[in-house]
């Protein structure tokens, strides 16, 4: 099946975005080179700056790789597809493209499921948190994330290779994501949509109600401290990881556990960008702005 349906598709069209228009090509680009930009100062500040060497600085500069490499797996084929008349990617380019952009997605969530149990062992239990959070753990934490993240979108590709177009070459999107592909396939996609199902208990409804259960604790450890300030402090090492977990999971549960029946191009198209797109870009300024320890780091460096 996977030869024949190579044989019969070469290339997608992708119907995501009124292509051939300057503005889209220049909103992109800047929106790409800011994601860089953030990103790439995080990952510097972290590597630099000694106070900075901590297991929650540690997780937040793999956030701000994986970041990096969620906005470079699509936003390059976007730019060059912006100014042509006809945006198109090939057959092996879309299953590339999707490889790496699930692997990105399963990655972050457990990526930002960890980041809320090291917030919890710094709060809740801080007599242990040196031996708990040890430089050993952390890196295999890290490690985990990214190996589950890749386990995950092998799963989504291989199934994705076994399925038949019948020469429908059209995606109502702007990149290759398994939701448009089973739209566009005529062949069974039962097994695909059931991975994707799955995926999304699994490698999205857990690590989410992780984080919750996490910050429930935290939230009654911060409220049972002797004084505002203590309370204070505490808090506000959480707000941005709250932040950037609430935008995440918002974004990336419209965009693949959304009704069938409440489909539409244009709405597709906005959720996705939100969740691919503008989400790796705000996830270093909510951290630099909402994070003293980033701030003072930033301000030494300039």
């Amino acid at each position: 099946m996977a030869g024949e349906n190579q044989t019969q598709v070469s290339e997608f069209v992708l119907l995501g975005f009124p292509y051939g228009q300057p503005f889209i090509f220049f909103l992109f680009l800047a929106i790409y080179l800011a994601t860089l930009l953030g990103n790439s100062a995080i990952l510097a500040l972290v590597s630099l700056d000694p106070h900075l060497h901590s297991p929650m600085y540690f997780f937040l500069s793999h956030l701000s790789c994986l970041d990096i490499c969620y906005s470079s797996v699509t936003m390059p084929k976007v730019l060059a597809n912006a100014l042509r008349p006809q945006a198109t990617i090939s057959y092996r380019g879309c299953l590339a493209q999707m490889f790496l952009l699930m692997g990105c997605a399963g990655s972050e969530c457990a990526l930002l499921a960890v980041m809320a149990y090291d917030r919890y062992a710094a709060i809740c239990q801080p007599l242990r948190y040196t031996q708990t959070m040890s430089r050993g753990a952390c890196v295999g934490a890290a490690a985990g994330c990214w190996l589950w993240g890749l386990l995950d979108s092998t799963v989504h590709t291989l199934l994705a290779s076994r399925l038949s177009f019948c020469g429908s070459t059209q995606l109502q999107h702007i990149f290759c994501d398994v939701p448009p592909l089973l739209r566009a396939a005529c062949s069974n996609t039962r097994p695909n949509e059931v991975a994707l199902h799955a995926a999304s208990v699994f490698v999205g409804l857990s690590p989410f109600l992780f984080v919750v259960v996490s910050y429930l604790w935290i939230l009654a450890t911060i409220l049972g401290m002797p004084t505002a300030i203590s309370r204070h402090k505490a808090f506000s090492t959480c707000s941005a990881h709250l932040l950037v977990v609430a935008l995440y999971f918002v974004t990336a549960n419209l965009n693949y556990n959304r009704p069938t029946s409440s489909y539409s191009p244009a709405a597709d198209t906005l959720v996705s960008a939100l969740y691919c797109i503008v989400t790796p870009m705000l996830n270093p300024f909510i951290y630099s702005f909402r994070n003293q320890e980033v701030q003072g780091a930033l301000r030494k460096a300039v």
